[in-house]
């Protein structure tokens, strides 16, 4: 979802974390657990860092999934 909607490339992965990359706005690399299911507070850090880099709010991030 994040590559589709939100300009992610997979970089590569590590383990059970894959490295997702943009560079649109700005630069930003953010390690996703490949399990599941993803804890709450896990998925909240993420939401919170792809919205705060891409400058808009987790609700816009919900509303594509």
């Amino acid at each position: 979802m994040l590559c589709r909607n939100f300009d992610y490339q997979k970089i590569h992965q590590v383990g059970s974390h894959i490295v997702l990359e943009t560079n649109t706005p700005i630069h930003h690399r953010i390690p996703i657990p490949d399990h599941s299911p993803l804890r709450i507070g896990t998925l909240n850090a993420i939401l919170h860092a792809v919205a705060r880099t891409k400058g808009i709010d987790k609700q816009d991030i919900l509303a594509k999934l």
